[in-house]
């Protein structure tokens, strides 16, 4: 079952890297009582999540924010040393969240996995953004293709808040 709009998000932890090294964030941590744009990607460093999805949230991170938005994040099934070296050849290092869903069981848990295997991926995240408040999606945009980033980018996202 794919999570859908007014569901709770459910529990799990990241991790993250950060100046200080890894660390590990809870979706309680991240989501509890704040409004987070949520973002997620089939993986760090390919083309359309490296050159259209991930710098479209970078350049609006203020735009995003100005909407009574508490936080960014972006998750990928990645370990958190890909998605540390991804923040900061992308210069988005502690600007937003770089979360690793090391084992996608959080994608599994949303429904929104997919088997990327035929390109040589294996098990991934389906491309996505939500707005999460308090924990509880408030918009869903799901791509229909993962190597589209229309309905789940920036611009699509700031029009939603």
């Amino acid at each position: 079952m794919t999570i859908a709009i007014g569901d709770k998000l459910p529990a799990a932890t990241f991790k993250e890297k950060t100046a200080d090294g890894p660390v590990e964030i809870s979706t309680e941590q991240l989501f509890a009582g704040k409004r987070v744009v949520l973002f997620a990607v089939p993986g760090a460093f390919t083309p359309t999540c490296s050159l259209n999805h991930l710098p479209g949230y970078l350049e609006n991170r203020d735009a995003i924010l100005a909407k009574s938005v508490d936080d960014i994040a972006v998750i990928s099934v990645n370990d958190w040393h890909v998605m540390g070296a991804w923040a900061q050849s992308s210069g988005g290092m502690g600007k937003i969240h770089f979360l690793a869903d090391w084992d996608g069981s959080f994608a599994k848990a949303l429904g929104l996995d997919i088997d990327l295997s035929v390109g040589g991926l294996g098990i991934r995240s389906k491309r996505y953004s939500m707005l999460v408040e308090d924990g509880v999606v408030k918009t869903l945009n799901i791509e229909e293709s993962p190597g589209q980033a229309t309905v789940s980018g920036a611009a699509a996202m700031i029009e939603q808040l």
